[in-house]
């Protein structure tokens, strides 16, 4: 499910000029659907991923004329939308006691992309974020930490556990 452009309403605020010509439609239309797909592997919620893409670029637009001086501003929306995820799982589990969680229909997958896709969902949320930065998004380390707002360290160890683990899933299905 990609998030469409009307997701976000191109009209300017009352008296905000920053978004003239500012490149905020060039950076969406370049990174909404790898944000999508960054969160939709994250989360494992294709829907909730829609939602948080959303809310995360329609907080970028707002705030695009401090974002888009950032070194990373995909990087930062990608964070947004995890947060905006992390608050919404919260809520919903203090409001009822967490489901079992059904498959989401998506799109048609191979044998291999559907166990790579169910190894990551073997993962801890925090090694898929790296993952998902590092491999999905193509960050830099120093980027990813930006993003995620932890170390760099901690961005090569939990990268490192993680990618150790998806190799044991690997090897053991040979």
């Amino acid at each position: 499910m990609a998030v469409s452009v009307a997701a976000v309403d191109d009209r300017p605020l009352p008296g905000d000029t920053a978004h003239e010509g500012d490149g905020f439609e060039a950076f969406y239309r370049a990174n909404v659907d790898r944000v999508y797909r960054a969160l939709a592997v994250t989360l494992r919620r294709d829907e909730l991923a829609g939602e948080a893409t959303a809310e995360a670029m329609a907080r970028a637009y707002t705030r695009w004329s401090v974002v888009s001086r950032l070194d990373n501003p995909a990087g930062w929306v990608f964070r947004v939308g995890l947060n905006y995820a992390t608050s919404w799982w919260r809520k919903v589990r203090r409001e009822r006691p967490p489901a079992d969680e059904a498959a989401h229909p998506g799109p048609e997958l191979t044998e291999s992309a559907i166990f790579v896709r169910e190894a990551l969902a073997q993962l801890p949320t925090p090694q898929r974020a790296v993952i998902t930065c590092r491999i999905l998004l193509d960050l830099t380390t120093a980027e990813t930490a930006a993003a995620l707002s932890i170390s760099e360290g901690t961005v090569k160890s939990r990268l490192s556990r993680g990618l150790s683990s998806l190799r044991s899933a690997v090897d053991g299905k040979e």
